[in-house]
């Protein structure tokens, strides 16, 4: 015989679904986002670097990956030998964090990648130079005329040249760019097969220290040399707890680092391959203190997005707001 007494009846059981229904919908913002980020939580965090940089530096000291793994996530780390590359990475699903420059967002949001960005380092304008062999009778940037330029298509130093061209009243049909990675690059100043080289700051101060590069001009004055920290729309979206843990760690290293030069050089050195003297000269140049994006840092994008619209290297005119982060 069936217990009636402890049987809800039928409109009883309906005012349970219902308060139950309604206590679902209050938990927006709250548990409800907590359970649907733990849902989409990645067990994996692949970040995306490059020979150089901070995130080398993250990485050796291992802090991050500690932070993460008691929330169960795992830091997987990708070096790319520029921008480019590692956006091209983002794009194909294997990156959700890197850093570039301020020229690979351009090409890389003309190109579709879905993006946006979530910080940036402050302007380091030495860190970045075109360069002549020590011997070359080229003295300006204005007798780069008719002559064979290296860089690697869509970095930082693509939009260095353009505006140094600018300068010296030169157009970019003036020269005769020749698009190689910096190893190739490096390869080919050496060889002498090219004129001039613009590149960036480890490789520019190896150049110098060891392939008797001169500066024609570095970036004082002409554009601003910014390094950015991406995400895909996803990650920053679905986790962005995991994204300000990396931006948090990212900060205190970089607070770290601006006052240990010596420390941060002898740390990188078997992690680069270059002697400690090279990444002391390259550290010094660089900047140094993580910072949010705010309207005058995508203001300066837009420029350099408007830039290479006008020269045709990008098919069509971009709004770069389109990859803010909504900071959650």
């Amino acid at each position: 015989m069936s217990d009636r007494k402890n049987t809800p009846s039928i409109p009883a059981r309906r005012r349970t679904l219902f308060t139950l229904a309604a206590l679902g919908a209050g938990l927006s913002g709250g548990l409800a986002t907590r359970i649907a980020q733990a849902a989409d939580a990645p067990k994996t965090l692949r970040i995306g670097y490059q020979k150089y940089g901070n995130f080398v530096v993250l990485k050796a000291r291992g802090s991050l990956d500690k932070r993460l793994a008691a929330q169960g996530v795992t830091v997987q780390w990708l070096e790319f030998p520029a921008g480019p590359q590692l956006l091209e990475g983002l794009n194909a699903g294997a990156v959700d964090i890197g850093t570039v420059g301020e020229t690979p967002p351009i090409f890389a949001q003309a190109a579709g990648v879905d993006f946006v960005y979530i910080g940036h380092e402050p302007p380091a304008p030495h860190a970045e130079a075109i360069v002549v062999p020590k011997d070359s009778t080229i003295r300006s940037v204005a007798e780069l005329r008719g002559k064979k330029v290296a860089l690697n298509k869509g970095s930082n130093v693509h939009y260095l040249l353009v505006e140094a061209l600018k300068k010296a009243n030169l157009t970019w049909s003036d020269i005769q760019p020749v698009y190689l990675a910096p190893a190739d690059a490096r390869a080919a100043f050496v060889q002498g097969s090219i004129d001039a080289w613009a590149i960036w700051d480890p490789y520019l101060a190896a150049a110098e220290k060891q392939a008797n590069a001169r500066q024609l001009t570095d970036a004082e004055g002409i554009v601003r040399n910014v390094q950015y920290y991406l995400a895909t729309r996803k990650i920053a979206a679905a986790q962005p707890q995991l994204v300000h843990a990396v931006l948090e760690e990212l900060d205190q290293v970089d607070r770290w680092a601006r006052d240990n030069v010596s420390a941060v050089a002898a740390q990188l050195s078997p992690l680069v391959g270059l002697d400690t003297g090279i990444l002391e000269t390259a550290l010094k140049r660089t900047s140094y203190g993580v910072q949010p994006i705010d309207p005058a840092t995508l203001a300066y994008q837009q420029q350099i997005a408007d830039t290479f619209t006008s020269l045709k290297l990008i098919p069509k005119k971009l709004d770069v707001t389109e990859a803010r982060w909504n900071v959650a």
